[in-house]
């Protein structure tokens, strides 16, 4: 028995690949922890004559409260991730410290993998939507880095373990 990459892999089970969304899904957490920084000054504006002690302070009172806001916005980002198992399509999706949702989707469901690159951001970063069409829904994954080697991937995976292709090989005999 080999040794679990991840906590819910059962154990004949091997991990192929796994993904995380791009980086800039932090964007908004970067910028509310930047204010929090800045509005650690606001005690030496206020009492100009506490001089430096007030700047200083507030300062890292300010790094202190944006360290924390960072911290709780990068945990959701490294904690979220995608696993492409020999059986399953696994989705971890991390919020803070104490909310996790789990979707898992076997992989004979998936029918079909797109992407989507829209827009001179997205161009430019280097990053998209996934859509996994299954045959119970769309999974949509929203701001994957590198959505068509990721795409590729996945299709890769699927032809290898004969989800994709199956069907027309059984139609024609």
């Amino acid at each position: 028995m080999s040794e679990k990459q991840f906590k819910d892999q059962y154990d004949d089970e091997t991990l192929l690949t796994m993904f995380r969304r791009h980086p800039v899904v932090m964007r908004k957490t970067l910028i509310v922890s930047s204010v929090g920084l800045l509005l650690g000054t606001v005690p030496s504006l206020v009492r100009p004559e506490g001089g430096m002690l007030y700047f200083w302070g507030g300062l890292g009172i300010g790094l202190l409260v944006s360290s924390v806001i960072f911290l709780y916005g990068w945990m959701g980002w490294y904690y979220s991730v995608f696993l492409v198992t020999d059986q399953r399509f696994v989705q971890i999706n991390q919020k803070g410290l104490f909310s996790r949702s789990v979707v898992d989707i076997a992989l004979e469901q998936i029918q079909m993998v797109n992407y989507h690159i829209s827009g001179v951001q997205e161009t430019l970063l280097g990053f998209g939507t996934l859509n996994i069409q299954t045959i119970v829904g769309e999974l949509t994954i929203h701001e994957v880095h590198k959505p068509a080697h990721i795409q590729k991937e996945i299709v890769h995976i699927l032809r290898e373990q004969g989800v994709i292709g199956a069907n027309r090989v059984e139609q024609e005999n």
